[in-house]
């Protein structure tokens, strides 16, 4: 498959086949992420490839976010267990984190850094049949997720990434046409 045709065709994945995804692939993938482009050459990226009971840990935190929201205890304890189970049969997951540069300008390219190179993963993903889904948001820094990864001091959480077998293959949403979001300057 070509660049374009991954860009194209890249979607978030919510349902995988069972197919395990092998250390091999992940290897890879992580590889290529390794090579985004990254000023300063700090490399800030840090991966930490989840089993199923990190997996499994880290979806017992999300499912206690979830579960504040619900009154009945017997309830929200289900809901932490549905959640924790549905993380554990993932096919695959990583935790991408960066290490936190102490100078704020070095820090936001870093940060910048670390994107490119979840999109690389992300890309390769696809272009190897593969599919990931990215995630991003509030428990990124909610100690109890941090603890759950074995994520250090002085890295910041950036994307969990679910891996896996696509088993469905999504349509499209409507984007803005490039028209409407470029300015061609003098």
């Amino acid at each position: 498959m070509n660049l374009a045709d991954a860009i194209r065709t890249r979607r978030s994945v919510r349902q995988f086949t069972s197919r395990p995804v092998t250390r091999e692939e992940q290897e890879q993938l992580i590889a290529a992420a390794t090579l985004a482009p990254n000023h300063r050459l700090t490399q800030p990226w840090r991966f930490y490839v989840m089993g199923p009971e990190a997996r499994r840990a880290y979806g017992a935190v999300l499912g206690a976010r979830k579960a504040k929201k619900i009154e009945d205890p017997a309830a929200a304890q289900a809901m932490i267990d549905k959640v924790a189970a549905a993380g554990a049969a993932l096919p695959a997951q990583i935790a991408v984190a960066m290490v936190q540069a102490e100078n704020l300008e070095t820090r936001e390219e870093d940060y910048a850094a670390t994107m490119m190179a979840i999109q690389n993963l992300s890309l390769t993903a696809v272009a190897m049949g593969l599919g990931t889904h990215i995630k991003t948001g509030a428990i990124m820094e909610d100690p109890r997720a941090r603890a759950a990864l074995g994520i250090p001091d002085g890295e910041r959480i950036v994307s969990l990434i679910d891996l896996g077998e696509p088993a469905e293959q999504r349509e499209p949403l409507a984007r803005r046409a490039p028209s409407e979001v470029t300015a061609w300057l003098p």
